[in-house]
């Protein structure tokens, strides 16, 4: 099956205004408005009143306002298009940042979170749509996982941009940073139009979907219920082993009695090697298949959870970090890669809303389980079930990406397209 044209063979894999201008810049801008947040939030929370038990349930508004908007956001993108949707994400991003810096309550801060978290959903699932619309397949895997790496570099960035402007300013000099950001991400989106369109490629679709007609989330999701089921389950477990990752090195910091500027310093190590292998990772998807790298993504990370609970010194604990960040980042965007391919092109902003949800269910349930395994007395054997998640979403994603993904490694790849070539005509 060919996958791409001459024409598409020819062009630069990064077209300047609709892949960076249009995507990788507002997606970089976006999330260091985000991550300048990230890190203050509970402070904030605590510095109006509340509790530390009220500030961990305030921070933990964020993902469940992507949980809730995750599947209006599908919706939205098709009713819309994606490149307003991103427009509209941000600008309520604008509102929300706003309402935090100007409020002095809990309930403003709370709204602001929860919003914030709503307008991340929208504009995340609006770029993954637009990028796969107007990306070839065979070249899908690096533009998703370089967007992934722009995202990794946005929430690093994040927080020495927030402490440069709180060291300036005040606290509310963070919220006022994210602002800024986000309307700067308007700003871009605004004035960088989309490319002329040339006759649409058979991978693509009316980019607002207005030819094609509305579907209902409840359908979507009736009629691919059997792939959400298998492979949706895979991306859930994916996500866990992911999402428990951002917690797993603090709580065993903390277990250990580490130092907190020591403890930071693990988790800078980790999240910066993350961010070294985001291209590199993309290429070998596209050349050899998703499997190539979602499998030993998984497992390298498998291992270094299932060794994290026999480190003890600073030494042994950075290796272990060190080996979650290059698992992580071997991986990345792999799940939007993923989505895309198996993505309906009728349907495909509320197929890709109903996907992301199993994504952000996944990042809020694996730091559930570390904290189960606290609460039944030992981190180590919340630990070590997370490391079976990773082992599981590998056997998972092994079983479940070549039945449904033509891209799931060269052998699909080849009977796709010796199926192609049988029903063509004159095939």
């Amino acid at each position: 099956m060919n996958t791409s044209s001459p024409r598409s063979d020819a062009a630069p894999l990064f077209p300047l205004r609709p892949v960076v201008l249009g995507a990788f810049v507002p997606t970089l801008v976006f999330e260091i408005g985000i991550g300048a947040m990230l890190p203050v939030v509970a402070v904030t929370a605590t510095g109006r009143g509340a509790s530390l038990t009220v500030a961990g349930l305030i921070m933990a508004l964020l993902p469940i306002g992507k949980i809730l908007t995750d599947l209006p956001a599908g919706a939205l993108a098709a009713r819309l298009g994606d490149r307003r949707a991103m427009l509209l994400a941000g600008g309520i991003a604008v509102a929300a940042f706003v309402t935090i810096a100007t409020t002095a309550s809990l309930w403003g801060l709370g709204l602001g979170v929860l919003a914030l978290g709503s307008s991340s959903a929208v504009f995340n699932l609006a770029r993954h749509a637009y990028l796969t619309e107007i990306t070839p397949p065979l070249r899908r895997a690096r533009v998703l996982s370089t967007l992934a790496g722009v995202h990794r570099i946005g929430l690093f960035l994040g927080p020495f941009a927030g402490a440069a402007v709180i060291a300036a300013t005040s606290l509310r000099g963070a919220y006022w940073l994210g602002a800024v950001a986000s309307l700067a991400v308007v700003a871009i989106l605004a004035v960088v139009q989309d490319e002329p369109r040339s006759p649409t490629p058979r991978w693509t679709r009316d980019r607002g979907g207005r030819d094609a007609p509305r579907t209902s989330v409840a359908r979507v999701a009736r009629e691919h219920r059997r792939l959400f089921c298998t492979l949706g389950v895979a991306v859930l477990l994916v996500s866990a082993v992911r999402g428990a990752r951002q917690t797993v090195l603090p709580l065993w910091g903390e277990y250990q009695g580490f130092d907190p500027e020591v403890t930071s310093l693990l988790f800078g190590l980790s999240g910066a090697l993350d961010m070294l292998l985001f291209y590199p990772a993309g290429k070998v998807m596209d050349r050899f298949g998703r499997l190539w790298i979602a499998v030993p993504s998984m497992l390298t990370m498998a291992a270094a959870l299932a060794a994290l609970p026999f480190a003890h010194s600073v030494a042994s604990v950075a290796v272990v970090a060190a080996l979650l960040g290059l698992g992580n980042g071997m991986g990345s965007g792999i799940i939007m890669t993923l989505g895309s391919d198996v993505a309906p092109p009728d349907v495909r902003p509320t197929f890709l809303g109903i996907w992301r949800l199993f994504q952000d269910t996944g990042d809020a349930l694996g730091p559930l389980v570390l904290s189960g395994g606290i609460a039944l007395g030992s981190i180590a054997a919340g630990i070590w079930v997370t490391a079976g998640l990773g082992v599981g979403s590998a056997g998972a994603l092994l079983r479940w990406v070549p039945r449904y993904s033509e891209h799931a490694n060269l052998t699909t790849r080849r009977a796709a397209a010796a199926a192609h070539d049988r029903d063509s005509p004159g095939g």
